[in-house]
């Protein structure tokens, strides 16, 4: 159901509105990650490899995609807080059609571009139409991932981050039953995985807009789905440009990172696999944290209210700074055993544990950056957010070149080089922080 968020304490209000999105997030992240597991331990690690290397790829699509949703958030989020209704369907009903059209082109490109785009990432030859015929299927599935991401963007932008969760428990299941099914009982090997990612995110779009029309009246928009208003699509455009374009930069560098880690052999590529999935369960709760922040602000902004945006800002960095320690000892104390669950192989599981030793030390840093950047999107300020990222990233790539390429450390020198972005990105955030606070 809806929410007003702008009346009420804020540390409650920002914790239950969070709790939600991170359960949402690692159900999704789940099946991403049984993906992995099942193909580790079920195919082998080159199928393991060649879905480390598709990730990237498509997140870079999908988070283009969620950075349309989120600007468009942003501007439901102010249009809810200032109860003006009827720009507000407009805006649903102008993003909903642009982002259906602009993912089926995307759809259609990425089909078409897939060879070249593995060539870049110097996909080994022994794993290339394995890896291929994985990354065209989930293209397929674009659609889908834009329609589910612009309606849990449009729930949360009106104060509801329960109901995204239900959905994405269903389809957390649904895709967990059908990587067995066609990994396990048809030898489908990682192109069964894709299938059933695809299949999964369809059914989550149908519980979706099922949920909305009965659940929700003021997204019951009948004919006004239909209505475009190319004015409204401008502004959004603006703030989802900034929002697709920081998050696109982001994957951008991994991409960056992951083309590095390829020169390296298929075993650190396996391991490389693995603990991007780790640490995607790492950094969800960050993110999410500074989605609540940017959601609880929007609203706020929309009612004039400056002083729950502070405090709301102080409240999320509190208790951004409270998980990044949970998430500290947690990944330092059990990471081989967190390896163990994606993989067997001994040399693979070698070369995670020495990541995660290092990167889990400094998960505090991007806890202080999430909380930065919810408060910049919160206000409206997207154009901070892409150009810290993109310090972030261009630091993170060009400190790891050197490391890997020619001082020829292996998969150690990654957590250093994303040391590196993570200051530069605060040196970047923090003057203009501390400026736009005190006004």
């Amino acid at each position: 159901m809806t929410k007003d968020l702008t009346t009420g304490k804020i540390m409650p209000i920002l914790v239950k509105f969070t709790i939600p999105l991170v359960l949402g997030n690692l159900f999704q992240l789940t099946y991403n990650a049984v993906d992995s597991i099942i193909v580790g331990h079920f195919v082998g690690k080159e199928a393991l490899a060649a879905v480390g290397i598709c990730n990237p790829i498509s997140t870079l699509m999908i988070l283009f995609l969620n950075g349309l949703c989120m600007g468009a958030g942003i501007l439901m989020g102010m249009q809810y807080g200032a109860r003006d209704y009827d720009t507000l369907h407009r805006q649903i009903s102008t993003t909903m059609i642009s982002g259906v059209i602009f993912s089926a082109l995307l759809t259609l490109l990425c089909v078409v571009f897939a060879v070249p785009i593995l060539n870049l990432m110097q996909v080994d030859a022994s794993i290339m139409d394995m890896t291929k015929e994985y990354l065209r299927i989930i293209f397929v599935g674009l659609v889908f991932t834009f329609l589910y991401n612009f309606f849990s963007s449009t729930l949360r932008a009106l104060g509801d981050s329960n109901s995204p969760l239900y959905f994405l428990i269903i389809s957390a299941v649904l895709n967990i039953f059908g990587d067995l099914f066609f990994v396990v009982v048809l030898k489908a090997g990682s192109n069964g995985c894709a299938v059933s990612t695809v299949l999964s995110e369809a059914l989550c779009c149908l519980f979706c807009i099922i949920y909305i029309q009965k659940k929700v009246p003021v997204l019951r928009l009948g004919k006004k789905w239909l209505v475009f208003d190319a004015s409204l699509l401008k502004q959004t455009i603006a703030y989802g440009w900034a929002s697709a374009m920081q998050q696109a930069t982001v994957q951008l560098g991994k991409l960056g990172i992951q083309a590095i880690v390829n020169t390296m052999g298929v075993s650190v590529a396996a391991a490389f696999a693995v603990v991007n999935r780790i640490d995607d369960f790492a950094y969800t709760p960050e993110q999410n944290i500074a989605h609540a922040m940017t959601a609880l602000m929007a609203q706020n902004k929309g009612a004039g209210k400056n002083d729950r945006m502070r405090e709301g800002f102080r409240c999320g960095i509190i208790l951004e700074i409270i998980y990044g320690i949970a998430i500290f000892i947690v990944c330092f104390t059990f990471a081989r055993q967190l390896m163990m669950m994606f993989v067997k192989d001994e040399e693979v599981i070698g070369h995670g544990v020495t990541y995660l030793h290092l990167i889990s030390i400094m998960y505090l840093l991007p806890a202080l950056t999430n909380g930065i950047q919810g408060f910049f999107r919160g206000i409206g300020d997207l154009k901070i957010t892409l150009i810290s990222s993109f310090v972030n990233m261009g630091v993170r790539v060009l400190a790891a070149a050197p490391l890997v390429l020619i001082l020829g450390l292996g998969i150690e020198a990654l957590p250093f080089s994303y040391l590196a972005g993570w200051i530069g990105m605060l040196i970047a955030e923090v003057p203009l922080l501390i400026r736009t606070y005190k006004n």
